[in-house]
């Protein structure tokens, strides 16, 4: 895979020698990939001498506070002004794993963009709409980890890669790709794992820490949700909702959901599933998310229904109404895309 030619690369290169306090940022709610790639550049940023922080818009999973460098991430939610000064004076801004400053969420998207730092930016999501110095855009790619990992190698940096850096690149790429059931069919994968792995990662450990670490509340929502979803579209689709009230009545935290969508993709015949829940804090807000088999397309489903987007089979989007309106809107569009 081809992510940066020679002058590209140059310019890289000449961009990160001549700064020496940088930012990395990624999108709002950030997942997996987005801290394991901004743990992962941060941590070859500061082998390379340069004083690097990463700021996140809000508060991430539960399940990712074990990651290493976790203790020094900056939240912009809780630390707007010092944040937003930190992105006045840097030297660079890295932008990882969004396509669009939107995603950032107000007040983090206007800190940036008043920032007179230059960009680099490193996605693998369709349509990227960041003005950046330095593009590295490869929607094929199974995620922004192994992106990260590639253009460190392109920079001749591979040894200062260690298994810190190791560890957060393949719980991004994991956790990016279902632990690889999903976006990773390409052999470079498989190559970039082998790499990690010798650098001394635990891959086994790393999944336990993510999956396996759940509290009983979270296993009997699950329990709740599987009893209760709904099979439609000849019982090839499928969608289930999470209310305010189902997750004070389990005490749901931050992560809760996460991967509870896939689920009902075991079931035999079911080529889409799509999860529903209601915003803990904001009214007639539904975050929707969308996964799915072989060739249905849940980006082009998001995009049209639910104003949003993403991968073939991994997307997201969200809509302003009540969670029964949101299951109509499901309803209509399992419909026409069925």
């Amino acid at each position: 895979m081809h992510i940066l030619n020679d002058q590209k690369t140059a310019e890289l290169r000449r961009l990160i020698d001549g700064a020496q306090n940088i930012i990395v940022v990624c999108h709002r709610n950030p997942d997996g990939d987005a801290l394991g790639s901004s743990l992962a550049l941060a941590r070859y940023l500061e082998s390379s001498g340069k004083e690097a922080t990463v700021v996140v818009p809000d508060a991430y999973p539960d399940f990712l506070m074990w990651l290493p460098g976790t203790h020094n991430i900056v939240r912009f939610d809780k630390h707007p002004e010092k944040a937003a000064m930190m992105l006045k004076i840097c030297d660079l801004i890295f932008c990882l794993d969004f396509n669009n400053l939107s995603r950032l969420g107000d007040g983090m998207q206007q800190a940036v963009e008043a920032s007179k730092a230059p960009r680099i930016l490193i996605d693998h999501h369709l349509s990227p709409d960041i003005e950046a110095d330095v593009t590295i855009s490869v929607p094929e790619a199974c995620s922004t980890s192994i992106l990260v990992f590639q253009t460190i190698e392109l920079l001749g940096d591979s040894d200062k890669i260690d298994r810190t850096a190791a560890t957060c690149l393949y719980c991004g790429m994991m956790t990016d790709t279902g632990a690889f059931t999903y976006n990773s069919n390409d052999p470079a994968v498989y190559e970039v794992i082998a790499k990690l792995i010798a650098k001394g990662i635990n891959k086994d450990k790393i999944y336990r820490n993510v999956n396996w670490v759940f509290s009983v509340s979270r296993m009997r929502l699950w329990g709740h949700i599987l009893q209760n979803f709904i099979i439609t579209g000849d019982g090839k689709a499928t969608y289930f909702t999470i209310s305010k009230k189902d997750m004070q009545r389990f005490n749901f935290i931050k992560g809760d959901a996460e991967g509870l969508v896939n689920m009902p993709l075991q079931i035999k015949g079911v080529k889409l599933s799509v999860s529903l829940r209601e915003d803990t804090e904001k009214e007639n807000l539904v975050w929707v998310s969308l996964r799915s088999v072989d060739d249905f397309p849940c980006n082009e489903m998001a995009a049209r229904f639910f104003n949003g987007g993403g991968h073939l089979n991994a997307s997201g989007g969200r809509l302003h109404c009540s969670l029964k309106e949101a299951e109509e809107i499901t309803r209509k569009a399992i419909d026409a895309m069925l």
